[in-house]
């Protein structure tokens, strides 16, 4: 069985055709992001999902670092020690990261769920498909069996056949060729 892309298939995506590799996810499609499909939403997403990068990190410690040294060297005072500023922002960052790496991680076990239940339904099938095809081969193994033994008593009757024409060949044989010779 050859996987097809959808592409490529005459078949539409939500047919259950074995050559469609994807029609156990396709009962999960309906899933979809948390906030949803617009713009913002797919937005909001990526910047969850951007809070646990290293480039977040790199960045927030070198924009840290140089809020702190501008502020404690004296070039600038616009947020002296002991950083109010710099906590209150620390503060507002994490009251929306947070709830968008929740959101972002719940809608990520959802996805994970969906395909772990399409894989589950596919090994199930996987295994059906298996348990088939080993019911049909002892079935045609049977039949074989049956064939090869009827073989074998066609073949015996051939035998005594044969042996019955080459008992009457010799037979007819001598009365025709002893029955046309002169009497001595």
């Amino acid at each position: 069985m050859k996987p097809c892309s959808p592409a490529t298939s005459n078949s539409s995506p939500a047919s259950d055709s074995p050559e469609h590799y994807l029609r156990f996810h396709l009962p999960h499609v309906h899933l979809r992001s948390v906030f949803g499909d617009d713009w913002f939403s797919l937005r909001a997403e990526a910047f969850a999902r951007f809070f646990g990068t290293p480039v977040f990190l790199v960045t927030q410690t070198v924009v840290v670092a140089i809020w702190i040294g501008l502020n404690v060297s004296g070039y600038t005072k616009f947020d002296v020690y002991p950083f109010i500023l710099l906590n209150l922002a620390f503060s507002l960052q994490a009251a929306y990261a947070a709830p968008l790496i929740l959101l972002a991680q719940t809608r990520q076990a959802d996805r994970d769920k969906a395909h772990a239940e399409a894989d589950a339904q596919h090994r199930e099938a996987l295994a059906l498909a298996a348990e088939q095809r080993q019911t049909l081969a002892a079935r045609e193994t049977e039949q074989l069996r049956e064939l090869l033994q009827q073989n074998t008593q066609l073949t015996e009757i051939v035998k005594e056949l044969s042996q019955r024409i080459a008992t009457l060949t010799f037979e007819l044989h001598d009365k025709v060729v002893g029955g046309s010779r002169p009497n001595a």
